[in-house]
Protein backbone atom coordinates (compact mmCIF):
# COMPACT_ATOMS: atom_id res chain seq x y z
CA UNK A 1 0.00 0.00 0.00
CA UNK A 2 2.10 3.22 -1.32
CA UNK A 3 -1.33 5.40 -0.34
CA UNK A 4 -1.14 7.62 3.01
CA UNK A 5 -4.50 8.42 5.14
CA UNK A 6 -5.80 11.87 3.74
CA UNK A 7 -8.58 14.00 5.77
CA UNK A 8 -11.35 14.18 4.81
CA UNK A 9 -13.27 13.56 1.34
CA UNK A 10 -11.68 16.67 -0.39
CA UNK A 11 -8.09 15.91 1.47
CA UNK A 12 -8.12 12.43 -0.52
CA UNK A 13 -9.35 13.95 -3.84
CA UNK A 14 -6.37 16.26 -3.65
CA UNK A 15 -3.27 14.76 -2.11
CA UNK A 16 -4.05 11.11 -4.07
CA UNK A 17 -3.19 11.47 -7.18
CA UNK A 18 -3.64 7.73 -8.13
CA UNK A 19 -7.34 7.97 -6.67
CA UNK A 20 -7.83 11.80 -8.50
CA UNK A 21 -7.22 9.71 -11.77
CA UNK A 22 -9.67 7.11 -11.20
CA UNK A 23 -12.23 8.90 -9.69
CA UNK A 24 -12.14 11.73 -12.36
CA UNK A 25 -11.77 8.37 -15.41
CA UNK A 26 -15.24 7.01 -13.68
CA UNK A 27 -16.80 10.60 -13.88
CA UNK A 28 -15.84 11.13 -17.89
CA UNK A 29 -16.88 7.78 -18.53
CA UNK A 30 -20.37 7.30 -16.65
CA UNK A 31 -21.15 10.59 -17.83
CA UNK A 32 -20.80 9.65 -20.99
CA UNK A 33 -22.96 6.18 -20.19
CA UNK A 34 -26.28 7.99 -19.52
CA UNK A 35 -26.03 9.69 -22.78
CA UNK A 36 -26.08 6.37 -24.32
CA UNK A 37 -28.61 4.89 -22.00
CA UNK A 38 -30.96 8.27 -22.60
CA UNK A 39 -30.74 7.47 -26.31
CA UNK A 40 -30.46 4.00 -26.75
CA UNK A 41 -33.73 4.07 -25.22
CA UNK A 42 -35.48 7.11 -27.19
CA UNK A 43 -34.26 5.03 -29.82
CA UNK A 44 -36.10 1.93 -29.05
CA UNK A 45 -39.40 3.71 -28.28
CA UNK A 46 -39.36 5.86 -31.21
CA UNK A 47 -39.08 3.21 -33.85
CA UNK A 48 -41.41 0.27 -31.68
CA UNK A 49 -42.65 1.78 -29.00
CA UNK A 50 -42.46 -1.38 -27.37
CA UNK A 51 -41.98 -1.13 -23.20
CA UNK A 52 -40.47 -5.13 -23.98
CA UNK A 53 -37.85 -4.18 -26.12
CA UNK A 54 -37.14 -1.03 -23.89
CA UNK A 55 -36.63 -3.80 -21.51
CA UNK A 56 -34.63 -6.03 -23.41
CA UNK A 57 -32.31 -3.20 -24.05
CA UNK A 58 -31.93 -2.92 -20.43
CA UNK A 59 -31.30 -6.25 -20.14
CA UNK A 60 -28.22 -6.26 -23.17
CA UNK A 61 -27.08 -4.16 -20.37
CA UNK A 62 -26.91 -6.42 -17.66
CA UNK A 63 -27.41 -10.46 -18.99
CA UNK A 64 -24.31 -10.82 -20.94
CA UNK A 65 -22.31 -9.70 -17.47
CA UNK A 66 -23.99 -12.66 -15.66
CA UNK A 67 -23.02 -15.97 -18.17
CA UNK A 68 -18.93 -14.53 -18.62
CA UNK A 69 -18.75 -13.75 -14.88
CA UNK A 70 -16.73 -16.47 -13.75
CA UNK A 71 -14.34 -16.39 -16.45
CA UNK A 72 -14.18 -12.36 -15.62
CA UNK A 73 -13.82 -12.80 -11.96
CA UNK A 74 -10.32 -15.19 -12.79
CA UNK A 75 -8.97 -13.24 -14.67
CA UNK A 76 -9.43 -10.16 -12.81
CA UNK A 77 -7.22 -12.40 -10.27
CA UNK A 78 -4.97 -13.20 -12.81
CA UNK A 79 -3.74 -10.05 -14.89
CA UNK A 80 -2.85 -6.34 -14.26
CA UNK A 81 -5.70 -5.67 -13.63
CA UNK A 82 -4.95 -1.19 -14.68
CA UNK A 83 -3.71 -2.74 -17.61
CA UNK A 84 -7.23 -4.85 -18.04
CA UNK A 85 -9.39 -1.83 -17.53
CA UNK A 86 -7.39 0.22 -20.02
CA UNK A 87 -8.12 -2.86 -22.78
CA UNK A 88 -11.66 -2.94 -21.54
CA UNK A 89 -11.93 1.07 -22.27
CA UNK A 90 -11.07 0.92 -25.46
CA UNK A 91 -12.96 -1.98 -26.67
CA UNK A 92 -16.27 -0.28 -25.23
CA UNK A 93 -14.95 2.83 -27.26
CA UNK A 94 -15.48 1.27 -30.49
CA UNK A 95 -18.56 -0.50 -29.72
CA UNK A 96 -20.33 2.64 -28.72
CA UNK A 97 -20.15 3.76 -32.78
CA UNK A 98 -22.37 0.26 -33.76
CA UNK A 99 -25.65 2.01 -32.79
CA UNK A 100 -24.90 4.64 -35.25
CA UNK A 101 -25.75 1.96 -37.82
CA UNK A 102 -29.17 1.41 -36.29
CA UNK A 103 -31.29 3.44 -38.78
CA UNK A 104 -34.59 1.70 -38.57
CA UNK A 105 -36.18 -0.92 -36.21
CA UNK A 106 -35.12 -3.50 -38.73
CA UNK A 107 -31.19 -2.16 -37.93
CA UNK A 108 -32.13 -2.16 -33.95
CA UNK A 109 -29.43 -5.17 -34.36
CA UNK A 110 -26.72 -3.08 -34.30
CA UNK A 111 -27.58 -1.42 -31.06
CA UNK A 112 -28.28 -3.99 -29.25
CA UNK A 113 -25.16 -5.91 -30.72
CA UNK A 114 -23.08 -2.48 -29.20
CA UNK A 115 -24.68 -2.69 -25.77
CA UNK A 116 -23.33 -6.41 -25.57
CA UNK A 117 -20.26 -5.90 -26.05
CA UNK A 118 -20.03 -3.07 -23.57
CA UNK A 119 -21.82 -5.31 -21.10
CA UNK A 120 -18.84 -8.09 -21.29
CA UNK A 121 -15.94 -5.42 -20.95
CA UNK A 122 -18.19 -4.00 -18.02
CA UNK A 123 -17.88 -7.50 -16.63
CA UNK A 124 -14.48 -7.25 -16.65
CA UNK A 125 -13.93 -3.96 -16.06
CA UNK A 126 -16.33 -3.53 -12.89
CA UNK A 127 -15.11 -5.69 -10.67
CA UNK A 128 -11.41 -5.04 -11.14
CA UNK A 129 -12.29 -1.27 -10.19
CA UNK A 130 -14.01 -2.42 -7.43
CA UNK A 131 -11.18 -5.23 -6.37
CA UNK A 132 -8.41 -2.70 -7.22
CA UNK A 133 -9.68 0.64 -4.47
CA UNK A 134 -8.19 -0.98 -1.28
CA UNK A 135 -4.90 -1.22 -2.80
CA UNK A 136 -5.45 2.24 -4.45
CA UNK A 137 -5.83 4.63 -0.88
CA UNK A 138 -5.35 3.69 2.72
CA UNK A 139 -7.23 1.83 4.51
CA UNK A 140 -8.64 4.29 6.78
CA UNK A 141 -9.60 6.29 4.01
CA UNK A 142 -11.37 3.37 2.17
CA UNK A 143 -14.82 4.35 3.37
CA UNK A 144 -14.36 7.73 1.96
CA UNK A 145 -13.20 6.51 -1.57
CA UNK A 146 -16.48 3.97 -1.80
CA UNK A 147 -18.49 6.96 -0.91
CA UNK A 148 -16.91 9.20 -3.53
CA UNK A 149 -16.87 6.64 -5.94
CA UNK A 150 -20.48 5.60 -5.28
CA UNK A 151 -21.41 9.37 -5.54
CA UNK A 152 -19.68 9.74 -8.87
CA UNK A 153 -22.25 6.63 -10.42
CA UNK A 154 -24.95 9.08 -8.81
CA UNK A 155 -23.27 12.07 -10.09
CA UNK A 156 -22.88 11.53 -13.26
CA UNK A 157 -25.95 9.32 -14.12
CA UNK A 158 -28.33 12.58 -12.82
CA UNK A 159 -25.81 15.06 -14.84
CA UNK A 160 -25.05 12.67 -17.73
CA UNK A 161 -28.79 11.60 -17.97
CA UNK A 162 -30.31 15.28 -17.35
CA UNK A 163 -28.00 16.53 -20.72
CA UNK A 164 -28.28 13.45 -22.47
CA UNK A 165 -31.66 13.95 -22.36
CA UNK A 166 -31.49 17.56 -23.50
CA UNK A 167 -28.82 16.82 -26.39
CA UNK A 168 -30.42 13.95 -27.52
CA UNK A 169 -33.29 16.08 -28.48
CA UNK A 170 -31.83 19.09 -29.26
CA UNK A 171 -28.73 17.76 -31.45
CA UNK A 172 -29.89 13.83 -32.03
CA UNK A 173 -28.79 10.42 -30.93
CA UNK A 174 -26.08 10.19 -33.06
CA UNK A 175 -23.93 13.04 -30.78
CA UNK A 176 -24.61 11.20 -27.58
CA UNK A 177 -23.55 7.80 -29.60
CA UNK A 178 -20.12 9.64 -30.09
CA UNK A 179 -19.86 11.44 -26.73
CA UNK A 180 -19.56 8.15 -25.31
CA UNK A 181 -16.79 6.82 -27.04
CA UNK A 182 -14.65 9.81 -26.19
CA UNK A 183 -15.41 9.40 -22.58
CA UNK A 184 -14.19 5.58 -22.58
CA UNK A 185 -10.79 7.00 -24.63
CA UNK A 186 -10.43 9.65 -21.50
CA UNK A 187 -10.92 7.11 -18.75
CA UNK A 188 -7.69 4.83 -20.82
CA UNK A 189 -5.71 7.43 -20.98
CA UNK A 190 -6.37 8.90 -17.35
CA UNK A 191 -6.44 5.06 -16.30
CA UNK A 192 -3.10 4.24 -17.98
CA UNK A 193 -1.35 7.61 -16.39
CA UNK A 194 -1.88 5.45 -12.98
CA UNK A 195 1.28 4.62 -11.07
CA UNK A 196 -0.28 2.85 -8.19
CA UNK A 197 -0.44 -1.31 -8.21
CA UNK A 198 -4.01 -2.53 -8.28
CA UNK A 199 -3.14 -5.58 -7.48
CA UNK A 200 -0.83 -7.03 -3.57
CA UNK A 201 2.66 -8.47 -4.99
CA UNK A 202 2.46 -12.21 -5.88
CA UNK A 203 5.45 -14.24 -4.46
CA UNK A 204 7.10 -15.60 -7.79
CA UNK A 205 6.16 -19.41 -7.26
CA UNK A 206 2.39 -18.24 -6.78
CA UNK A 207 0.09 -20.28 -9.23
CA UNK A 208 -3.78 -19.38 -10.21
CA UNK A 209 -5.56 -21.97 -10.06
CA UNK A 210 -7.66 -23.14 -13.31
CA UNK A 211 -11.14 -21.58 -13.90
CA UNK A 212 -12.90 -24.87 -12.57
CA UNK A 213 -10.85 -24.67 -9.16
CA UNK A 214 -11.28 -20.74 -8.95
CA UNK A 215 -14.95 -21.17 -9.08
CA UNK A 216 -14.84 -23.58 -6.54
CA UNK A 217 -12.44 -21.69 -4.08
CA UNK A 218 -15.29 -18.71 -4.77
CA UNK A 219 -18.23 -20.76 -3.39
CA UNK A 220 -16.28 -22.30 -0.65
CA UNK A 221 -15.04 -19.26 0.87
CA UNK A 222 -18.74 -17.52 0.35
CA UNK A 223 -19.57 -20.49 1.94
CA UNK A 224 -17.26 -20.16 5.05
CA UNK A 225 -17.54 -16.64 5.83
CA UNK A 226 -21.39 -15.76 6.48
CA UNK A 227 -21.22 -12.23 6.69
CA UNK A 228 -19.50 -12.39 3.23
CA UNK A 229 -22.15 -15.09 1.50
CA UNK A 230 -25.16 -12.08 3.29
CA UNK A 231 -23.40 -9.51 1.51
CA UNK A 232 -22.97 -11.23 -1.91
CA UNK A 233 -26.67 -12.44 -1.49
CA UNK A 234 -28.02 -8.71 -0.63
CA UNK A 235 -27.13 -7.14 -4.03
CA UNK A 236 -28.45 -10.13 -6.33
CA UNK A 237 -31.53 -9.71 -3.52
CA UNK A 238 -31.91 -6.40 -4.61
CA UNK A 239 -31.47 -7.16 -8.26
CA UNK A 240 -35.01 -8.99 -8.34
CA UNK A 241 -37.35 -6.32 -8.12
CA UNK A 242 -34.55 -3.62 -9.70
CA UNK A 243 -35.58 -4.36 -12.82
CA UNK A 244 -38.13 -1.57 -12.31
CA UNK A 245 -35.57 0.71 -13.41
CA UNK A 246 -36.78 -0.24 -17.23
CA UNK A 247 -39.84 1.46 -16.42
CA UNK A 248 -38.34 5.13 -15.89
CA UNK A 249 -38.08 5.63 -19.72
CA UNK A 250 -41.91 3.88 -20.54
CA UNK A 251 -42.96 7.01 -17.88
CA UNK A 252 -40.90 9.62 -19.34
CA UNK A 253 -41.97 9.07 -22.76
CA UNK A 254 -45.53 7.33 -22.77
CA UNK A 255 -46.69 8.00 -19.53
CA UNK A 256 -46.00 11.81 -18.76
CA UNK A 257 -45.82 12.16 -22.71
CA UNK A 258 -42.35 13.95 -22.11
CA UNK A 259 -39.65 12.22 -24.80
CA UNK A 260 -36.59 11.72 -24.20
CA UNK A 261 -36.66 14.55 -21.95
CA UNK A 262 -38.37 12.96 -19.72
CA UNK A 263 -36.83 10.22 -19.95
CA UNK A 264 -33.59 12.32 -18.86
CA UNK A 265 -35.24 14.01 -16.04
CA UNK A 266 -36.31 10.72 -14.38
CA UNK A 267 -32.81 9.00 -14.64
CA UNK A 268 -31.37 12.34 -13.44
CA UNK A 269 -33.67 12.22 -10.14
CA UNK A 270 -32.41 8.36 -10.43
CA UNK A 271 -29.17 10.16 -9.88
CA UNK A 272 -29.79 12.56 -7.29
CA UNK A 273 -30.79 9.58 -5.17
CA UNK A 274 -28.20 7.26 -5.52
CA UNK A 275 -25.42 10.27 -4.93
CA UNK A 276 -27.19 11.30 -1.77
CA UNK A 277 -27.75 8.35 -0.28
CA UNK A 278 -24.10 6.82 0.24
CA UNK A 279 -23.00 10.47 2.43
CA UNK A 280 -26.59 9.99 3.88
CA UNK A 281 -25.69 5.98 5.50
CA UNK A 282 -22.15 7.04 6.01
CA UNK A 283 -22.97 10.05 7.85
CA UNK A 284 -25.59 8.23 10.34
CA UNK A 285 -23.28 5.06 10.66
CA UNK A 286 -19.64 5.69 10.22
CA UNK A 287 -17.42 2.57 10.28
CA UNK A 288 -20.21 0.64 12.76
CA UNK A 289 -22.16 -2.55 11.79
CA UNK A 290 -25.14 -0.48 11.79
CA UNK A 291 -24.42 0.26 8.13
CA UNK A 292 -25.20 -3.68 7.33
CA UNK A 293 -28.37 -3.73 9.04
CA UNK A 294 -29.54 -0.81 7.29
CA UNK A 295 -29.27 -2.91 4.55
CA UNK A 296 -32.53 -4.19 4.70
CA UNK A 297 -34.24 -0.59 5.50
CA UNK A 298 -32.44 1.10 2.44
CA UNK A 299 -34.02 -1.93 0.00
CA UNK A 300 -37.45 -1.32 1.76
CA UNK A 301 -37.62 2.43 0.45
CA UNK A 302 -36.29 1.46 -3.00
CA UNK A 303 -39.00 -0.57 -3.19
CA UNK A 304 -41.68 2.19 -1.59
CA UNK A 305 -39.76 4.92 -4.07
CA UNK A 306 -40.92 3.03 -7.26
CA UNK A 307 -44.59 1.99 -5.70
CA UNK A 308 -44.81 5.94 -5.24
CA UNK A 309 -43.64 6.69 -9.00
CA UNK A 310 -46.85 4.14 -10.19
CA UNK A 311 -49.05 6.39 -8.11
CA UNK A 312 -47.63 9.63 -9.63
CA UNK A 313 -49.49 11.99 -11.75
CA UNK A 314 -46.81 13.87 -13.64
CA UNK A 315 -43.15 13.98 -13.99
CA UNK A 316 -41.79 15.75 -10.98
CA UNK A 317 -43.91 14.33 -8.39
CA UNK A 318 -42.54 10.82 -10.26
CA UNK A 319 -39.25 12.62 -10.35
CA UNK A 320 -39.21 12.80 -6.51
CA UNK A 321 -40.46 9.13 -6.03
CA UNK A 322 -37.58 8.00 -7.96
CA UNK A 323 -35.09 10.15 -6.48
CA UNK A 324 -36.16 8.95 -2.64
CA UNK A 325 -36.44 5.27 -4.34
CA UNK A 326 -32.67 5.42 -4.81
CA UNK A 327 -31.43 7.02 -2.09
CA UNK A 328 -32.28 3.52 -0.56
CA UNK A 329 -30.82 2.26 -3.80
CA UNK A 330 -27.83 4.16 -3.22
CA UNK A 331 -26.93 3.52 0.25
CA UNK A 332 -27.76 -0.40 -0.05
CA UNK A 333 -25.03 -0.32 -3.03
CA UNK A 334 -22.33 1.20 -1.74
CA UNK A 335 -22.45 -0.70 2.20
CA UNK A 336 -22.40 -4.06 0.36
CA UNK A 337 -19.68 -3.20 -1.59
CA UNK A 338 -17.71 -1.48 1.18
CA UNK A 339 -18.40 -4.59 2.88
CA UNK A 340 -17.21 -7.44 0.62
CA UNK A 341 -13.89 -4.70 0.45
CA UNK A 342 -13.13 -5.09 3.89
CA UNK A 343 -13.96 -9.06 4.52
CA UNK A 344 -12.29 -10.30 1.31
CA UNK A 345 -8.55 -10.74 1.16
CA UNK A 346 -6.90 -9.34 -1.98
CA UNK A 347 -6.07 -12.76 -3.61
CA UNK A 348 -9.88 -13.58 -4.40
CA UNK A 349 -11.42 -10.22 -4.24
CA UNK A 350 -11.89 -10.37 -8.21
CA UNK A 351 -13.67 -13.63 -7.80
CA UNK A 352 -15.67 -11.91 -5.12
CA UNK A 353 -16.63 -8.99 -6.78
CA UNK A 354 -17.21 -10.64 -10.17
CA UNK A 355 -20.03 -13.37 -8.40
CA UNK A 356 -21.54 -10.39 -6.69
CA UNK A 357 -22.21 -8.33 -9.99
CA UNK A 358 -22.82 -10.96 -12.02
CA UNK A 359 -25.78 -12.18 -9.87
CA UNK A 360 -26.88 -8.76 -9.40
CA UNK A 361 -26.98 -8.43 -12.97
CA UNK A 362 -28.70 -11.56 -13.79
CA UNK A 363 -31.18 -11.03 -11.12
CA UNK A 364 -31.67 -7.60 -12.43
CA UNK A 365 -32.20 -8.85 -16.09
CA UNK A 366 -34.58 -11.23 -15.36
CA UNK A 367 -36.46 -8.61 -13.21
CA UNK A 368 -36.25 -5.78 -16.12
CA UNK A 369 -37.48 -8.22 -18.81
CA UNK A 370 -40.70 -9.09 -16.39
CA UNK A 371 -41.54 -5.70 -15.56
CA UNK A 372 -41.47 -4.93 -19.79
CA UNK A 373 -43.47 -7.91 -20.44
CA UNK A 374 -45.81 -6.66 -17.74
CA UNK A 375 -45.91 -3.36 -18.76
CA UNK A 376 -46.93 -4.04 -22.10
CA UNK A 377 -49.81 -6.82 -20.64
CA UNK A 378 -51.08 -5.10 -17.69
CA UNK A 379 -49.79 -1.29 -17.69
CA UNK A 380 -46.72 0.46 -16.44
CA UNK A 381 -47.99 1.32 -13.11
CA UNK A 382 -49.21 -2.46 -12.08
CA UNK A 383 -46.15 -3.48 -13.48
CA UNK A 384 -44.02 -0.74 -11.29
CA UNK A 385 -46.01 -1.65 -8.14
CA UNK A 386 -45.95 -5.66 -8.60
CA UNK A 387 -42.12 -5.03 -9.30
CA UNK A 388 -41.21 -3.06 -6.52
CA UNK A 389 -43.41 -5.52 -4.09
CA UNK A 390 -40.38 -7.93 -4.12
CA UNK A 391 -37.53 -5.58 -3.03
CA UNK A 392 -40.07 -5.18 -0.08
CA UNK A 393 -39.96 -8.82 0.46
CA UNK A 394 -36.47 -9.12 -0.20
CA UNK A 395 -35.87 -6.08 2.73
CA UNK A 396 -37.58 -7.61 5.48
CA UNK A 397 -36.68 -11.54 4.40
CA UNK A 398 -32.88 -10.61 4.06
CA UNK A 399 -32.86 -8.00 7.25
CA UNK A 400 -34.60 -10.95 9.35
CA UNK A 401 -31.80 -13.86 8.00
CA UNK A 402 -29.12 -11.67 8.57
CA UNK A 403 -29.52 -9.69 11.30
CA UNK A 404 -27.43 -11.76 13.99
CA UNK A 405 -24.46 -11.58 11.89
CA UNK A 406 -23.63 -7.77 12.65
CA UNK A 407 -22.17 -5.89 15.74
CA UNK A 408 -23.03 -2.95 16.88
CA UNK A 409 -19.06 -1.95 17.71
CA UNK A 410 -16.96 -0.36 14.84
CA UNK A 411 -15.25 -2.25 12.88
Amino acid sequence: MSATPTAGYLGLVRHNRDFRLLYVGALISLGGDWFLTVALLDLVLTFTGSATLASVMLLCQSLPIFFVTPFAGSLVDKVDRRKLMVAVDLMRAVACLLPLFARSAALLPFAYAGVVIIALGSACFEPAAQAALPNVVAPEDLGRANVLMGATWGTMLAVGAAIGGVVTMRFGRDTSFVVDAFSFLGSAFLLWRIRARFSERRAADHQHPPLGEAIRETARYARKHPRVLALLTSKGGYGMGAGVVAMLSVFGKEVFHSGAFGIGVLFAARGIGALTGPFLIRGVTGNSDLQYRLISLATLVFGLGYMGLALSHGLWIGAIAVCVAHLGGGAQWLTSTFGLQKEVPDRVRGRIFAADYGFVTLTMSISSLAAGILSDRFGAATATIATASVCVLWAIAWGIWTWKLWRWETI
